[in-house]
């Protein structure tokens, strides 16, 4: 009730200039004081800095687009496997495909897939030369750290020139 009155004995005067006024009835009142309020907490994510190395690599795919005179050179490693692909994304054709699995990349039965994947740098190379292939545009990994398998493929295709490093 004491709220009331002293609400009565100001005047608000900007309220009256759009044809409204201030109504008592429409002030909500305060809680009662042994009602506890929960704070506001803002929380920030976590790791805001690192991101995805897939994420990463889908962003930089976008920067590098293969040719039929330089293509990209995109490495897939699976569980136990190594897939290599050479792409020309103007004309949307893969030029070269090799794998671990295939039979020329295993000669041996019991060829272990690292060594598996040198072949396989080794046919890479064969078909960049049957194809006037001096340099590729980027050689993407698909964000993969290197292992055992594509680090043996690098040596192979590294002897030719492909990698910069």
């Amino acid at each position: 009730m004491a709220k009331a009155s002293c609400l009565n004995s100001l005047k608000f005067h900007g309220c009256e200039i759009f044809g409204a006024r201030l109504h008592t009835s429409n002030i909500l009142p305060l809680p009662p004081a042994n009602v506890a309020m929960k704070p506001l907490v803002i929380e920030a994510r976590a790791n805001q800095g690192t991101e995805s190395p897939k994420i990463r690599n889908r962003r930089t795919r976008k920067k590098f687009k293969g040719t039929a005179a330089r293509p990209r050179l995109s490495v897939f490693c699976s569980e136990k496997q190594l897939y290599a692909m050479l792409v020309d994304d103007q004309n949307k054709k893969c030029l070269f495909y090799g794998s671990t699995l295939q039979k020329t990349a295993r000669k041996d039965p019991c060829c272990s897939t690292a060594e598996a994947a040198e072949r396989v740098g080794e046919e890479l190379i064969k078909a960049c030369e049957s194809l006037n292939i001096n340099e590729i545009s980027s050689y993407d990994r698909n964000g993969l750290s290197v292992g055992q398998r594509l680090q043996a493929f690098e040596v192979a295709i590294g002897r030719h020139g492909f990698l910069n490093r």
